[in-house]
């Protein structure tokens, strides 16, 4: 016997992207968490998934707003096959939850009769599977959320062939998420154990809290985020897929990975050379985000230095970057250096000695490396334009 289904995790609905200060961009970042839903529902389609489960973090946080509940469950209602969600860290169930509130409940219950949430962590039997759901019912579980599956059970009796699917959300072997700048905690606790299941005993387990796609033992896979929420750290990061898994009773799982993010997040570092690296710049932002606007964010990081035009023009560059973005995260620690062309122009000025006078105080005090040299240095920019615009 065995089963085909979509395994996704960390879709966090209602997430508020605090860091993108436009509200209506941000809108547009919380919009596509939902709309990545209908992509989601088109692969099961094409895939002949049986069913969906989300191993936690459907929702970005237990008290996620009305709207965000009531748009979460006409997509996952519009997916037409059964969907089955555990809690997270984000969205712990326990008493009085989200989960357990009356709104949900009629939401639940009109637009997506499909959906169900395993709150216990009991066996729920399937036609073609049996689920063993490990629900977070607090935001840091202190013990193994899957210590329940340790327990001596007879299985074979109990469910025969049918393939049998943990859900958990945690860390393995401290290996789980990584905060972004919007999150102070989201690496801690809810340690999952795998090398204490039985060996043979469970053909898959769901994880969910690392948000890239990862293969972390023979039967076990974080699916990631179905579409990017943040700035990638580090290389072993495969984030904006689903999983479509075939599983059966006593053999390895067939796992594919299926892209599923259209928002791209970009990172770069750049140092300024001289100032003809300013094309260069260009030409490595325009191939990560060529002519696209409001679908990328980009965390940029300069060094270096910039002649005074060079440094004007790269202001203009940031202001275009910064509109088309969805988020421009700069870190520029490039300084202006006035090239020996432009600091003569601005000191030989026969017909401007008190002009000529003040230029030279400031390459001065630009050049002595003090706390006053920034200042010196953006001084001398608005007198090289006040100048050229004469």
């Amino acid at each position: 016997m065995k089963c085909t289904f979509l395994h996704t995790a960390d879709w966090q609905l209602g997430k508020p992207f605090a860091g993108t200060d436009d509200v209506q961009k941000r809108a547009l970042l919380q919009h596509e968490r939902l709309t990545v839903l209908k992509r989601l529902a088109d692969q099961a389609k094409a895939h002949g998934a049986e069913f969906v489960l989300v191993a936690g973090d459907l929702f970005d946080s237990p008290s996620a707003t009305k709207s965000t509940v009531a748009a979460a469950c006409s997509a996952i209602g519009a997916m037409g096959i059964p969907v089955f969600a555990i809690p997270g860290n984000h969205d712990h169930g326990g008493p009085g939850s989200l989960w357990e509130q009356e709104f949900f409940q009629r939401e639940r219950e009109h637009l997506a009769p499909n959906f169900q949430v395993l709150l216990k962590p009991e066996p729920v039997e399937l036609p073609n599977v049996v689920l063993f759901p490990c629900p977070l019912l607090r935001r840091h579980e202190a013990a193994d959320p899957t210590a329940w599956l340790r327990a001596s059970q007879d299985f074979d009796v109990r469910f025969g062939p049918k393939p049998r699917v943990v859900l958990a959300h945690g860390s393995v072997q401290s290996f789980g998420s990584q905060p972004d700048d919007e999150e102070s905690d989201a690496g801690a606790p809810n340690l999952i154990e795998l090398g204490r299941l039985e060996a043979g005993a469970f053909d898959y387990i769901a994880l969910g809290d690392w948000h890239g796609a990862k293969q972390v033992a023979a039967n076990a896979w974080y699916s990631g985020t179905p579409e990017l929420d943040r700035f990638v750290k580090g290389s072993d990061h495969n984030p904006g897929n689903i999983l479509v898994v075939e599983a059966g009773r006593g053999r390895p799982p067939g796992v594919q990975v299926v892209s599923t993010g259209v928002i791209g997040w970009h990172e770069l570092e750049f140092g300024f050379a001289d100032d003809p690296s300013l094309e260069r710049l260009q030409e490595l932002v325009d191939a990560r985000i060529g002519l696209r606007a409001n679908q990328d964010l980009l965390q940029l990081h300069l060094t270096g230095s910039l002649g005074i035009e060079a440094a004007t023009r790269l202001e203009h560059m940031l202001e275009a970057w910064s509109a088309r973005l969805l988020r421009l995260k700069l870190d520029n620690l490039s300084v202006i250096a006035p090239s020996a062309a432009e600091v003569e122009a601005l000191t030989r000025r026969t017909g401007d000695p008190l002009i000529s006078l003040v230029a030279a105080k400031l390459v001065a005090l630009a050049a002595a490396g003090n706390e006053q040299a920034d200042v010196a240095r953006i001084a001398l920019r608005e007198l090289h334009a006040v100048c050229n615009a004469r």
